[in-house]
């Protein structure tokens, strides 16, 4: 929504709960011209939009920007600005040095803070519904996927007490074999009892079976009773593994039917050309980047701004003499982990991404570090691809390279050079 600053007469503050919501509304010389509370419902929505009629040019200044209070307040047709939650508490200790605190304090502090300060604030913006939607789809099959590590360690954990030749059988306990391995076979006494040939048809079925490694598979299949748990533990832990192999099998069915459900909406965007035009992005974090960088483009101003919210760029602490530079910590969180995971990837596929990564590393900077100095350049590319509504092209990028001398470009051309010398002598 539009920040028309200069027709706002009314500042308010929302300070939100569960079960319910405190207003205070206070008018352009900061007295409080009314507060009151609602229930988080129906009926308590329909008494907040009643009350609000009253001053048709209102900002509100809530202590979020997403959830169903943000769309409650939107489709109210407020205009509303989020607040960080340390500016929430340092405005609350402006209004109450004592460390009082109570709901209507709260919301007061937001409203004149809204008053003294909202001209340089932006207002929450309505986002694109596919990218909202997209992105939604994309956090929550990320939760699923943490799940599924977390019942996967459980699951390894449970082997190890009563069935270690499972967990040497299978390096990965995230393969779904694994899950079915464990439902055929629950105990280290039954999969021996079940012989050779059974053996062999469960790797040929699963598709495991491979000359290297089927022999010394076989070879931990026939010795598996030898060294495993005493018959009540194995009872008991055979019952939990079956279990969580089940669970495993369930999450993963509703895993791929979210990465169906991903890939369909995500072709269906129109940004989709440019993210998948990203070297290493790949079908897994194309779509969650477009999730995050296509939901409300007008959000970033400039690249700066991308940049800081994703947390690639540094913080500055500069006092006299002293100036020095520290991870920012406050960012999106969701939005850093996908750049960390892309930009790790582009470095193979890109050759300007990997030499600028080594050069960084070479500079005494660490994996993470070399990773977020790289996602600080890519985030300028994306936001001018996004502006110019143009996919990414090594070649274009080569000749702004060239047109701005940067060094990145000089130390691709000396490799360049170094490896034909290199081959030249090795012909020689």
């Amino acid at each position: 929504m539009k920040n028309n600053w200069s027709a706002t007469t009314h500042f308010a503050g929302f300070d939100w709960a569960d079960d319910h919501h405190d207003i205070v509304i206070i008018d352009a010389e900061g007295a409080i011209v009314t507060d009151f509370r609602i229930a988080h419902s129906q009926a308590g929505w329909e008494q907040f939009r009643e009350r609000i009629q009253a001053y048709p040019s209102l900002a509100f200044a809530v202590e979020t920007r997403h959830g169903l209070v943000i769309d409650q307040l939107v489709t109210s047709g407020c205009t509303v600005y989020p607040v960080h939650p340390i500016s929430a508490a340092s405005y609350r200790k402006r209004k109450a040095p004592s460390g009082c605190k109570t709901d209507a304090i709260d919301a007061w502090a937001l409203a004149a803070a809204l008053r003294t300060e909202g001209q340089d604030w932006k207002a929450i913006a309505p986002n694109d519904p596919q990218a909202e939607q997209l992105r939604l789809l994309c956090r929550d099959e990320v939760r699923l996927i943490q799940q599924r590590t977390l019942l996967v360690n459980q699951l390894e954990a449970t082997l190890k007490e009563y069935y270690p030749a499972a967990v040497e059988a299978f390096d990965r306990l995230t393969l779904p074999a694994a899950w079915d391995f464990i439902l055929q076979f629950p105990t280290p006494q039954q999969l021996v009892a079940a012989g050779k040939r059974r053996w062999e048809k469960f790797l040929h079925t699963h598709r495991l079976w491979r000359p290297e490694t089927a022999g010394p598979r076989l070879e931990v299949f026939a010795r598996a009773d030898q060294f495993c748990g005493r018959a009540p533990v194995t009872a008991a832990k055979s019952q939990l593994a079956l279990s969580l192999a089940h669970l495993l099998k369930t999450l993963q069915l509703q895993i791929d039917h979210y990465h169906e459900q991903i890939q369909a909406l995500y072709r269906q965007h129109a940004n989709y050309p440019l993210f998948e035009s990203l070297p290493g992005a790949g079908p897994l974090l194309a779509p969650r980047l477009l999730a995050e960088l296509s939901l409300n483009p007008e959000r970033f101003s400039d690249p700066a701004a991308l940049q800081a919210i994703a947390g690639t760029a540094p913080v500055s602490y500069q006092s006299g003499q002293i100036h020095r530079t520290k991870i920012r910590r406050h960012c999106d969180k969701h939005l850093r982990c996908v750049l960390h995971l892309w930009t790790n990837n582009s470095r193979r596929k890109c050759g300007w991404a990997s030499i600028y990564y080594q050069h960084k590393r070479a500079e005494g900077k660490s994996h993470a570090c070399a990773l977020r100095c790289l996602a600080q350049r890519w985030l300028k590319i994306i936001w001018k691809m996004q502006s110019t509504h143009r996919p990414y092209d090594a070649e274009l990028h080569q000749q702004n390279q060239l047109k701005h001398g940067s060094w990145v470009l000089t130390l691709q051309t000396v490799k360049v050079t170094q490896k034909k010398v290199v081959n030249k002598s090795e012909k020689n």
